[in-house]
Order: structure tokens, then C-alpha cells, then sequence
């Protein structure tokens, strides 16, 4: 079943569409009665269906948060490419903490993995398109495991990948990281066990773990250069307060949020069932893939994606160089956007793998 939910472009009320799926069994154990799976389309399906490109979301990011990538002009450009956008299990518009009814409401909610959103995905574009074939797969952070876990669950669907400023394994630096952030969520007194009203939402933990982001979502030379000015704010406290807490606070919910953190804590394509190792499972992709770290990006650094590469058949790295770290991928630096595009627009261009 699928369904519209209108508004105005852009923003919260971006419009979107929403494909239910009836019974969905995760592999935690626990059944959402529906999925919903919220996305948004940009172009149109050919007669052979041979144009679509799957473009995940990211870590609390919404679809309209990905169209920085999209456009007249660019590589992905919807008068040639149906590019999908689903969103993330747990973002707040697919199904999540915030939106899904008793018994599964709020801290009840189950666990979900990387497999469990491609797995999703995969219902989207094959039942409610009929899709059998993928040009191109691609995502930045969490969209980058999401890319790399495509390619591995449905190696005969996926011709390229591009995964950019993610991994296919969560390292162990990255989830000291994430527990931080947990940390700063449930420590707030309103936080109550993951049981507080939707009308009052845990602020103090949401700006707490604002500032634990912003040391971590760009790089210490980002800093050192006051390249925050750029972005238009005027001292070190206007970028935490205006950037990183506004981002938070800009209908990001604790649930949904520690629900994602969950996903990408665990997340590892290593773990899908019959690939034996995280190894063996970058060895089994069959999709050409151009991976594309930041170069100084403190999650994802390019020495753990330089190993991902080593294991795969027919991949390159190419190191988005700068100092915007994490954010490289984010859209917010015109240099680093227009690399990537380059990068998407070489690899549609070559011959797919498989």
C-alpha cells in the first residue's frame, strides 16, 4: 500500500509518499504491523525501468536533507535518473519511536539494523515500482552503510555503489562516539526511560548531545581556521548554538534519535547472514564502487575505508580532500559538493560492475 502525504517543498513539510508493508518481521524478533517506509521520488521511471537510483537517508537526516545532491545539471539529474530517496527506519517520518502506535510506541520500540532498512528499501522499490535493476546505489554516513549493505544483500541488483564519509563496519573509535551521544540523551531527568510526553521533549539532552556532535561532525583544522564563519556565524558560540543545538532541536526527537544510534552502532554487513565475515563480505559485492572519505573526517577516517576497498573486487578510494571532515558529505561546502558530483558523475559514465 502506499500513500502521499502532501506539504510545501522543502523543509519539515516537504512532501513525501508512504509504501506500508503489512508485516514486517525484524531481525530482532519483532514484527511491525505496518512498516511504513516514507520516501520521495525526483524524475521519472523509464519504460524498461533501467534508470532508478536508491539514495538513502542519513543519521536523523530527512529526504529533503539529501536533494543538495540532486538537480538539473548535476550527475543525478532527474530529466535522465528516477532517483528514490526512502527514509531511515527510526528518522521520524518512516517507521519510528515517535510515530508508531501502542504497544511498539516510544521506548517499546524494537531494534532495528542496516539489513532491516535495506530490507525495506528493497520492498519499496521492487513492489511498488518492479524494479530489478539498481545503475547506481549511493549514501553518505549511515546512506554510505546503507550503500555498502545493498551491494552485499542484492549483489545482483546493484551495479555501482558510492558510498561516501561512511563504512560498511561501525569501528571501535566510532561507537565510543556514539555511546556519548546516548549518554547525553538519557541523561536528562525528562528523558524518563525513553517515556516522555511527544509535547515535551528532553531540550537539555538534545543540546547536550548537540555538543558532543559538534567536536566530532568537523575536523579540529575546521576549527583552527574559523571556517564556521562560512557557514555565516560570528563566533565559536554562535556556531554550537546556531548550528549544532538548532540542529537538533529542528524536530529531532531522543527516541528516534537513540533508535538510529542503535543501527549504526551495530551496523557491520559482515553480520548478514551467510557472509561469514566482515571480509567475506566485502568480497562477495560485485558492484563497481567508487568510496569516497573525507580526508579528515573523525568518524569515517580514509584509513578504515583505504582497508574496506582492499577486500573489494572492483573498487577505488578517492579522498574528498579538506578540512570540512564528516561534513564533506553534508552538502554545506560548495567545493566538496561539486567533487562529489564529479565523482557520481565519472562512475555512471563507466561500465557497471557484476
Amino acid at each position: 500500500m502506499s500513500e502521499s502525504a502532501a506539504g510545501a517543498p522543502g523543509g519539515r513539510d516537504a512532501p513525501y509518499h508512504v509504501h506500508e508493508i503489512p508485516e514486517f518481521t525484524l531481525e530482532c524478533g519483532a514484527t511491525l504491523r505496518p512498516a511504513r517506509v516514507a520516501y520521495q521520488t525526483y524524475g521519472t521511471l523509464n519504460a524498461d525501468k533501467s534508470n532508478a537510483i536508491v539514495y538513502p537517508t542519513w543519521y536523523s537526516g530527512r529526504h529533503w536533507e539529501n536533494e543538495w545532491l540532486i538537480g538539473p545539471g548535476m550527475a543525478l539529474d532527474p530529466e535522465r535518473w528516477f532517483i528514490i530517496v526512502p527514509n531511515m527506519l527510526g528518522n521520524g517520518l518512516s517507521s519510528s519511536p515517535s510515530n508508531t502506535p501502542p504497544p511498539w510506541d516510544r521506548a517499546r520500540f524494537p531494534r532495528i539494523n542496516v539489513r532491516d532498512n535495506v530490507e525495506s528499501q528493497y520492498r519499496l522499490v521492487t513492489e511498488v515500482f518492479g524494479i530489478e535493476t539498481l545503475p547506481l546505489v549511493l549514501g553518505w554516513s549511515m546512506g554510505a552503510g546503507q550503500t555498502y549493505q545493498w551491494a552485499v544483500s542484492h549483489p545482483e541488483m546493484v551495479q555501482r555503489i558510492l558510498p561516501f564519509c561512511g563504512s560498511p563496519r561501525t569501528a571501535p573509535h566510532n561507537k565510543v562516539f556514539l555511546d556519548s551521544v546516548g549518554a547525553a540523551l538519557r541523561a536528562d531527568g525528562a528523558f524518563a526511560g525513553g517515556w516522555y510526553s511527544p509535547d515535551a521533549l528532553p531540550v537539555t539532552g538534545l543540546r547536550a548531545a548537540a555538543r558532543v556532535y559538534a567536536g566530532w561532525g568537523f575536523s579540529q583544522a575546521f576549527y583552527w581556521d574559523e571556517v564556521w564563519r562560512e557557514l555565516g556565524f560570528s563566533s565559536l558560540e554562535d556556531f554550537a548554538v546556531g548550528f549544532w543545538e538548532g540542529f537538533f532541536l529542528d524536530g529531532r526527537d531522543p527516541n528516534n534519535l537513540l533508535t538510529m544510534l542503535d543501527t549504526w552502532w551495530t551496523g557491520d554487513v559482515g553480520a548478514t547472514p551467510g557472509a561469514g565475515s566482515t571480509e567475506e563480505a566485502l568480497a562477495s559485492i560485485r558492484a563497481k564502487a567508487l568510496v569516497m572519505p573525507g580526508e579528515k573526517d573523525l568518524y569515517f577516517p580514509p584509513e578504515d575505508e583505504r582497508w574496506a576497498v582492499s577486500h573489494m573486487p572492483n573498487a577505488e578510494l578517492r579522498v574528498i580532500p579538506g578540512v570540512w571532515g564528516h561534513f564533506a558529505g553534508g552538502g554545506a561546502n560548495p567545493v566538496d559538493t561539486a567533487f562529489i558530483d564529479a565523482g557520481v558523475a565519472e562512475l555512471l559514465a563507466s561500465e557497471p560492475g557484476g
